[in-house]
């Protein structure tokens, strides 16, 4: 009876998955469906017989929700590093996270290569203040391997009431040497727009930290600020940006494009393709030099914008080598409050190019160098003031070089 119990739950489960996909990613011919339909059906058969004995010879008894939740997470996890399935809490937490405040430590993660690695730490939080970098693979977490663990289960582990600590055993990318470290957990409160300000000359600087809703309003209210202020170029800084809304990149974009440039398209695996172009925008920043910076930790939207510019010749990216996440992920709720999060699609930068698993590199390479702390700096740490001051940024004093050159040749060529 458990048997047929567990078989008609599983069944019930895939139909729904199996129709959700095919209403993200577009119909096929329908007696191509069906074939494929009935040989799933078929596997079924083994799927059950193997449930059977799980619940028939296994040391402890399972819940059948338990199998069908750990099957379904396997499932997810075997098509790529992105697709996850998502239980209901997990599903909660990503609404959650949506909203940009939430408790934990304030770090983007994937799986890749089977391996949990860092994608981005946001900036001034417990995971930015505690030195995780983008690309450390996190080993353990609280002494545990982390090697089985899913990207979900991660989350779970790593996210948190404010206050408590988490240890973290991770091997750095670059020295390739193993440290531990220990994060106290904090509220994590994202803002789109890190800082908006005139560095000198007459030249704009906006840090712009993730792709949500409103990043595009708040973006286009920091440029209008900045124009009264003077601003004659830009330095768009999208290092340890690691994504967010696909809409949100495209209309950061068309901020400085012409309406109708090809920003970045997508292609599902049926070949249909979505062409993203510049949409109409109150105020376009079209003519003012510009530069975007990138480093290991800018991924996802942060590549659409920077690749999306840089090929419509309207600005000059300098850093370093960007992650490479180039694929689309769906949310596909289900009926009993979880959902999958599916990957539907991959995109392609408008001259065809895809930077999955490569990265973009940049106009200019420039590698952030060390810059020792003097002896007033130490003293202004201990009292908490948090001045930004971006002549100890090798990066942005680079950019500020170039962006000054570029307002020459402008000036010259009029």
């Amino acid at each position: 009876m458990k048997r047929r119990v567990l078989y008609i739950i599983l069944i019930c489960i895939l139909s729904l998955s199996l129709n959700s996909a095919v209403f993200a990613v577009g119909r096929n011919n329908a007696k191509d469906n069906s074939v494929k339909k009935d040989d799933i059906y078929k596997k079924l058969d083994l799927f059950g017989e193997a449930l059977a004995v799980i619940q028939k010879k296994y040391v402890e008894e399972v819940p059948p929700k338990d199998l069908i939740y750990g099957s379904l997470n396997g499932l997810l996890f075997s098509l790529d590093p992105y697709s996850q399935f998502l239980d209901p809490d997990g599903y909660k937490e990503l609404l959650v996270e949506t909203e940009g405040k939430f408790g934990g430590l304030g770090i983007e993660i994937t799986m890749r290569n089977g391996l949990l690695t860092i994608v981005s730490p946001i900036e001034d939080t417990p995971a930015w203040k505690a030195g995780l970098k983008a690309g450390d693979i996190i080993v353990k977490i609280d002494g545990k391997l982390t090697k089985e663990i899913t990207l979900n289960g991660a989350v779970k582990k790593l996210r948190g009431k404010p206050g408590t600590k988490v240890k973290l055993t991770v091997l750095r990318e670059k020295s390739r040497e193993i440290d531990e470290v220990t994060v106290t957990r904090g509220i994590i409160r994202i803002k789109d727009i890190k800082r908006a300000v005139i560095l000198e000359d007459g030249v704009g600087y906006i840090r712009l930290t993730e792709f949500r809703e409103n990043t595009a309003k708040d973006l286009n209210k920091a440029l209008v600020k900045l124009k009264r202020e003077g601003m004659k170029a830009l330095i768009l800084d999208l290092r340890n940006n690691p994504g967010g809304l696909l809409n949100s990149a495209v209309e950061v974009a068309s901020e400085f494009l012409k309406d109708g440039k090809l920003i970045v398209y997508t292609k599902t695996r049926t070949g249909k393709e979505v062409r993203y172009t510049s949409l109409p925008m109150k105020d376009k920043f079209l003519n003012m030099p510009m530069v975007i910076m990138i480093n290991r930790g800018s991924a996802s939207g942060s590549e659409i914008v920077a690749a999306g510019l840089r090929e419509d010749k309207r600005a000059i990216l300098l850093g370093d080598k960007s992650f490479g996440k180039a694929c689309v992920q769906t949310i596909i709720p289900l009926s009993d409050g979880s959902a999958l999060r599916l990957t539907t699609a991959k995109y392609y930068t408008p001259l065809g190019h895809s930077i999955h698993e490569k990265g973009i590199q940049p106009d200019i390479k420039v590698t952030k160098e060390k810059v020792e702390k003097k002896e007033e700096d130490i003293f202004e740490a201990v009292k908490g003031k948090k001045k930004f001051n971006y002549t100890k940024d090798y990066q942005i004093l680079r950019a500020l070089d170039l962006v000054r050159g570029l307002l020459v040749l402008s000036s010259n060529t009029k």
